[in-house]
């Protein structure tokens, strides 16, 4: 007997960052649930590819999301290519590792361009387009380190707090067509780990790092609910935030 059709079967939506790690795995896990994904990525164009290939020949943007021109561009073509937009997915971002006291200006705005500022432009686009059809979803992915503090990591925690008050923000000013939802990931590897990412896992309560495919499940739970649920963030992490 065939399973009944996903509530996200046939649903339009965009996952930034979606060439590797944790967005590739939502990509792959909403292409899995019927969703038409397009696929957002920068300069990782062959890992693109392979991820678009595996969602079902999912058409590919490309975006330096730097820049809002691009971003404003991307939300164009999208809207040309598919029409309408039901799920947002700001899945982009980077990391990077430097003792506070050595943080530059190039290197604060390396992160929170990203991070932060095109994480706004996104859902400021996307929410444009999504209104034109009745609204539709938008799931932020902050962090744990937007929770708690890491020492080594004061850009990146800011950024990702920041996407955090963001969503709650948006969660207000885009309702009642638009939820807006942040899922919060722990340690997720993609290969091995430093003895930071080690420490974390052996205090996480599950005894166990996280996987792309359940970030990607929290992240689809929020793309299918109601508009009665927005403005959360929901910390995937083993029960690592409440040590």
């Amino acid at each position: 007997m065939a399973s009944p059709p996903s509530s996200l079967s046939g649903k339009v939506i965009l996952v930034t960052g979606a060439a590797k790690r944790i967005g590739r795995g939502i990509a792959l896990y909403l292409a899995r649930e019927g969703a038409r994904v397009a696929i957002h990525y920068g300069s990782s164009e062959a890992e693109a590819r392979k991820t678009a290939q595996e969602c079902g020949n999912a058409p590919l943007f490309r975006a330096n999301l730097e820049s809002v021109a691009e971003i404003a561009r991307m939300f164009e073509e999208l809207e040309g290519h598919f029409g309408r937009l039901d799920g947002l997915v700001n899945n982009a971002a980077r990391f990077t590792t430097i003792d506070p006291l050595e943080i530059t200006e190039a290197d604060w705005d390396f992160i929170h361009s990203v991070n932060l500022k095109a994480v706004f432009f996104c859902c400021q686009q996307g929410a444009h387009l999504m209104k034109k059809s009745g609204g539709g979803r938008i799931v932020n992915i902050s962090s744990l380190g937007g929770i708690r503090p890491w020492a080594d990591h004061a850009h990146y925690c800011a950024s990702k707090a920041g996407v955090i008050m963001l969503t709650r923000a948006l969660a207000k000013a885009f309702a009642p067509e638009i939820s807006v939802n942040s899922v919060a990931p722990g340690v997720i590897p993609f290969g091995p780990l430093d003895p930071e990412a080690e420490s974390m896992v052996r205090a996480t309560p599950a005894r166990r790092p996280g996987t792309a495919e359940e970030i990607a499940e929290a992240v689809a739970y929020f793309l299918a609910a109601s508009n009665f649920i927005t403005g959360q963030v929901l910390a995937v992490d083993g029960g690592l935030s409440q040590r």
